[in-house]
């Protein structure tokens, strides 16, 4: 554990900035760009080391003590939400089967034993979670001197075959519209198709972000429960900041909204929940994932239409709009998504087909006669 409180200097011959810190006897040292950078990597190095120091001797670790303290370093570094789905993965897929293990004992073939079991229980994304998140782990027992090598190098991972996205036709998407229009969630769903947001991007919304004269409203949030609290947290990236401009149909929804949650708010009383939010429970409250996701599954079933999760209308979303021509940065920058390639990733079938109709354009224009 460290010695001393460590030292910031600036080297004479070449002004290069130092932290320095004494650990068991051995001298640390980190270079940076000022002073202030000094500083600070000091102080990160002295919380890592004192956080180490409480731990027992690295040959008695087990799997869980690692994520255990994997996590506590995440914690500094990732959304609350974010962290919320590691320590359930940690949970439900690895401590029940690798946590007793210890770190000096992993091998390999714990591991895919572990990702196999996950496929042959119908898991299609999980198994890939599952590795990604302990060989993170893993890397930094590795670089920690805990292990010699990363046992979670040495698997093959069963590789995610996503589904085909349903994607409705024009007559089935307008039996939805015009189906759901009375329903306490049709506003929702419908800004949900017009736009391309996230269902939590959409339940975060106040109405302090919608601009009536633009026709426009600003994401600025994601909105979701973490352990029974609401936590709302900036989007991943500031792509993901962004304003959205929405057709006339869309605004209607919205004022229909405005107007049932008016009637809702009288009707509440003292028991209405002011939290400005647009999309919200008949008391004030937000809503809760799970059940827009059933009610939604419902309405499909009773208007005999194919079944679509939340998500899946924003799938539809910008499905539509690239099989209509509108340009990959332009949906891109709708989605907000951090790049184009992502998008091109995601919606490849909707991008492969386009490449078709450039192909057949450009067979159009080889061909052509020469008067």
């Amino acid at each position: 554990m460290p010695n001393n409180a460590g030292s910031v200097y600036q080297r004479k011959e070449d002004g290069r900035w130092l932290a320095a810190l004494t650990v068991n006897g051995k001298r640390k040292t980190i270079y940076a760009k000022n002073e202030r950078e000094a500083r600070k990597k000091l102080a990160d190095l002295q919380r890592t080391l004192g956080t180490c120091a409480t731990l027992p001797d690295p040959g008695k670790k087990t799997v869980n003590d690692l994520l255990a303290l994997w996590l506590d370093t995440a914690s500094h570094t990732v959304r609350r939400g974010t962290l919320a789905d590691y320590r359930d993965i940690c949970d439900r897929h690895i401590s029940p089967h690798l946590g007793h293990i210890r770190l000096s004992n992993l091998r390999p073939e714990h591991l895919q034993a572990l990702y196999n079991y996950l496929s042959e229980k119908g898991h299609t994304r999980i198994p890939s979670l599952v590795h990604s998140l302990i060989h993170r782990a893993l890397r930094m027992a590795v670089m920690w001197g805990w292990l010699p090598g990363n046992p979670a190098d040495r698997v093959l991972v069963p590789r995610h075959k996503a589904k085909r996205k349903t994607i409705w036709a024009m007559d089935e998407l307008s039996t939805f519209l015009h189906g759901t229009r009375e329903h306490r969630y049709g506003p929702l769903w419908a800004v949900a198709v017009a736009s391309g947001c996230r269902i939590g991007e959409l339940t975060a919304l106040k109405w302090d972000d919608v601009r009536w004269a633009e026709n426009t409203i600003t994401i600025r949030a994601t909105l979701r429960a973490v352990k029974g609290q609401w936590v709302e947290e900036p989007p991943k990236t500031e792509a993901g900041m962004r304003a959205i401009v929405l057709p006339s149909e869309a605004m209607d929804a919205m004022r229909r909204q405005r107007a049932r949650q008016a009637e809702w708010r009288l009707k509440a009383g003292e028991t209405w929940q002011d939290a400005k939010l647009v999309f919200t429970t008949e008391t004030g409250t937000p809503l809760i994932r799970a059940s827009v996701e059933h009610a939604l599954t419902w309405q499909c079933k009773r208007l005999g239409i194919p079944e679509l999760s939340p998500h899946g209308l924003r799938h539809l979303c910008a499905s539509l709009l690239l099989d209509r021509g509108l340009p990959l940065t332009v949906v891109s920058e709708r989605l907000g998504h951090s790049n184009c390639a992502i998008t091109a990733n995601v919606y490849a079938h909707n991008v492969r087909r386009k490449d078709q109709d450039a192909a057949g354009l450009m067979q159009t224009i080889l061909s052509a006669k020469v008067v």
